[in-house]
């Protein structure tokens, strides 16, 4: 899957510019876990196909920091997704909510920024 998907990421943008490459990996884990609804499912998938051949062999990323805010941004994901019903639906129903959506709502505001400095901590924390 991993092969598959570096492939196919690799057609539709230049993964050879690093923050190209840099915003697929932290995008990519986000929206990944948003269709699976687990940032663990996400993680091996997004860090085979972007993040060990592009970001740690192509452009000589640390893999630590790499794979620790790679996951980090997956978990982004989760915050904004009901595919993770586990953190965004059972809250709504133990609460009795009304609105189906409204963690997710409220979660979105955090969700969005801490991606934004997931993909700039990317950039400086994993090159040297």
């Amino acid at each position: 899957m991993g092969d598959a998907l570096a492939q196919a990421i690799g057609l539709l943008m230049p993964l050879d510019v690093r923050w190209v490459a840099i915003l697929a990996y932290g995008l990519g884990m986000a929206l990944l876990t948003m269709a699976m609804g687990n940032a663990f499912a996400a993680f091996p998938v997004i860090a085979g196909g972007i993040g060990m051949p592009y970001l740690v062999s192509l452009h000589g990323a640390d893999p630590a920091p790499m794979a620790a805010i790679g996951m980090l941004s997956g978990y982004c994901g989760t915050l904004m997704t009901p595919m993770a019903a586990n953190f965004n639906l059972v809250p709504v129903a133990l609460l009795d909510l009304t609105d189906r959506n409204a963690v997710i709502r409220a979660q979105i505001p955090t969700a969005l920024p801490l991606l934004a400095a997931n993909l700039v901590l990317l950039g400086l924390l994993c090159f040297r």
